[in-house]
């Protein structure tokens, strides 16, 4: 009898160990390959971590988990316990994370900072947790600009029958088919759709559009700055509240470190990113009529998408933030 009990013990032990270990393992999951905006993010994050515990981050990238919205369902599941998930595809998940998409909503960095880092970016970021996300806060993507391979663009006159690859995101559809585009949601990457014609246009930051190379495969560069793309850094909302409460401030703190890491990368390379385009061959138009787009962009408002109350309240939100970031 000894022995038996002596023997549940060791595997109950065991049995312990492995689940403390599985919860010391984090999968994080990104859509981009190394080098990518999210990259930049998980890698420091994973750096800063991995510094400070024995947390141990795997990062999954270049969509091997798949797109972004099949990686926000694996979060839900806890089968991948974090993410940094560009904002357009959780609007099927909850609805009023697509207010950060809102066309021409923000006029720059210093508003974006103003409103994702206050009361209306953390309020946002509560609404996530009732489809099981903890929302940990906004690194950044950018703001959106327009590339095509079929001719100058100059007004929203110029978009007209242009089919565009959007995100897995309904406002990103709408709101380019308002502009006059045929949207096609689509995965991310898309060269090679480029390449072979699929698809006319698409719409990045410049980030990407360097990264990617898109500049082989588009010749026209037009700087819209459409909306304002942001991630969401998301885990698995009852993982995180599992943890420890030491933790949990830990995961916390060092995702704002490398938030604020990775939106300072982003902004300091533009002007790198717009000297590879250009030499790439690509035509910037970059002051575009952009009096035009906001005034097609407009409708927008009235679209059954911002319908809703609970989206109909964080939109006030945020534009009231916005408005007070810029003093009104």
């Amino acid at each position: 009898m000894r022995r038996l009990v002596s023997g549940m013990m060791a595997v109950a032990l065991l049995l312990w160990s492995a689940d403390a270990w599985c919860g010391r393992s984090v999968k994080l999951g990104v859509v981009t390959k190394p080098g990518s905006a999210q990259n930049v993010c998980a890698e420091k994050f994973k750096e800063l971590l991995e510094a400070q515990s024995d947390f141990e981050v795997t990062i999954y990238h270049s969509a091997s988990l798949g797109t972004e919205t099949q990686i926000l369902q694996q979060i839900q599941m806890n089968s991948v316990q974090m993410g940094v998930i560009t904002a357009g595809p959780f609007d099927v998940f909850v609805p009023e994370a697509r207010v950060i998409g809102y066309p021409f909503l923000f006029g720059g960095f210093a508003e974006v900072d103003r409103v994702l880092d206050g009361p209306a970016g953390e309020e946002l970021l509560r609404r996530l947790e009732p489809a099981h996300f903890k929302g940990l806060g906004f690194s950044e993507n950018g703001f959106r600009h327009l590339t095509n391979n079929k001719r100058p663009v100059h007004t929203v006159e110029d978009v007209s029958g242009l089919k565009i690859r959007v995100m897995e995101a309904v406002l990103d559809k709408e709101l380019w088919r308002l502009l006059g585009a045929n949207p096609t949601p689509m995965g991310w990457p898309i060269y090679t759709e480029l390449q072979q014609g699929t698809i006319d246009a698409q719409e990045n930051p410049l980030w990407v559009i360097a990264t990617y190379k898109l500049f082989e495969v588009q010749k026209y560069l037009t700087l819209t700055g459409h909306v304002y793309s942001a991630h969401i850094d998301v885990a698995n909302l009852e993982w995180f509240n599992g943890l420890p409460e030491a933790d949990r401030k830990l995961i916390e703190q060092c995702m704002k470190q490398a938030i604020a890491y990775q939106r300072q990368w982003n902004r300091s390379n533009e002007a790198e990113f717009m000297a590879t385009l250009k030499q790439g061959g690509m035509q910037v138009d970059d002051q575009p009529d952009l009096a035009s787009f906001q005034h097609k962009a407009a409708a927008v408002k009235d679209l059954e998408i911002f319908s809703g109350e609970a989206v109909q309240s964080m939109l006030k939100r945020f534009q009231e933030a916005v408005a007070a970031a810029r003093g009104k």
